[in-house]
């Protein structure tokens, strides 16, 4: 079976991981550019595991153009997922340099790498966006024509990036992009192998609350107790990254199969707040959350959750793991794995 090779940049990492296997279960050879500046090694391993294939890795920098068309020329792939990059909320507001350099640089050096091969491959891309984009939404759910703006660095990269995006494929009709605005993922694959492993400190929930859960932090902070919502706490889609992964599949089918470029949201339409996900972990794991109401976090907003109906009609996408799944397979990786891919 000759399968289309996929370039996934960041491919080790939370997402990319996961969107490894969904793209190996619909047929297609995804391949991994990462530097594991943000990721374990040790991700290789468990990907053999589940889809019984070694990875294949090319490690190295995605700001290194001349690295990146050496990657492209080699395995010549069908599609490119770009994922690469730093995406922590408050680790941006405090090192906004990092944010600029690794997300725009990251994303200019890869279109760069792809225009040079564009009269060898038909370049098709899927970017890797947030709903961090739309800023503070005045309602919700929030739908793909809401206005754009940023409330912290990190959504500021990420808006920049889309904005370029558009303009290439404006100059450049025959490129083929999808612009994915993910809502926040949670959870693991089931094999409870890999899942979400941040570096020191999260600066998401959920690691958060497994870590609180596994013995390795003493309570989760809860930031901010007084926004304008049912219990005080902000309100976010969470959506199972098995599903976030099988989004990736879709919109490279689409693609493939002919669709104009699109932007479309990945989330449930139905928002949780941080007091009712806890509840649920404690429900899934059998463990008490103990947790401390402390000072809003610079850059957070009350509410978030999206309007996925664009993507159910253009993808025949939709999230179908729910809350109590998400939080049992959370439970299920940390448990497994207390200190993540390191032991």
């Amino acid at each position: 079976m000759n399968r289309p090779s996929i370039l996934l940049t960041g491919g080790a990492g939370y997402i990319g991981s996961h969107t490894f296997v969904a793209l190996h279960g619909a047929g297609f050879a995804p391949v991994i550019l990462d530097d594991f500046s943000n990721s374990h090694p040790a991700v290789l391993e468990r990907l053999e595991r589940i889809t019984k294939v070694r990875p294949v890795l090319e490690k190295g920098d995605v700001r290194d153009v001349a690295f990146v068309e050496t990657v492209l020329r080699r395995h010549r792939p069908a599609g490119v997922v770009h994922f690469a990059g730093s995406k922590a909320v408050g680790e941006s507001v405090a090192q906004p340099l990092k944010y600029f350099d690794n997300n725009i640089g990251g994303a200019i050096s890869l279109l760069r790498a792809m225009e040079t091969l564009g009269g060898e491959l038909r370049p098709t891309l899927v970017f890797s966006s947030s709903a961090t984009v739309y800023g503070d939404p005045a309602t919700v759910p929030i739908t793909e024509d809401f206005p754009r703006s940023h409330t912290n660095p990190y959504g500021h990269t990420k808006l920049v990036i889309e904005d370029m995006l558009l303009a290439l494929q404006r100059a450049r009709p025959e490129w083929r992009i999808a612009i994915l605005r993910y809502f926040n993922p949670v959870g693991a694959h089931p094999s409870g192998l890999i899942g979400e492993d941040p570096a020191g400190i999260p600066n998401n929930l959920m690691p958060f609350v497994t870590q609180v859960a596994v013995g390795l932090r003493a309570h989760l902070n809860v930031f901010g107790g007084d926004y304008p919502t049912p219990d005080g706490t902000g309100v976010r889609d969470y959506i199972h990254v098995d599903d976030l992964a099988a989004g990736h599949v879709a919109a490279l089918q689409a693609l493939f199969a002919g669709q104009e470029s699109f932007t479309v949201n990945l989330g449930t339409g139905r928002g949780y707040s941080v007091l009712q996900v806890v509840r649920a972990f404690e429900q899934a794991s059998g463990r008490k959350i103990p947790y401390e109401i402390v000072a809003r976090r610079p850059g957070d907003v009350a509410q978030c959750y999206a309007d996925p109906s664009l993507a159910r009609r253009l993808l025949g996408w939709e999230a179908r793991k729910g809350i109590d799944e998400m939080c049992a397979d959370a439970w299920r990786w940390q448990e497994g794995n207390p200190k993540g891919y390191a032991g």
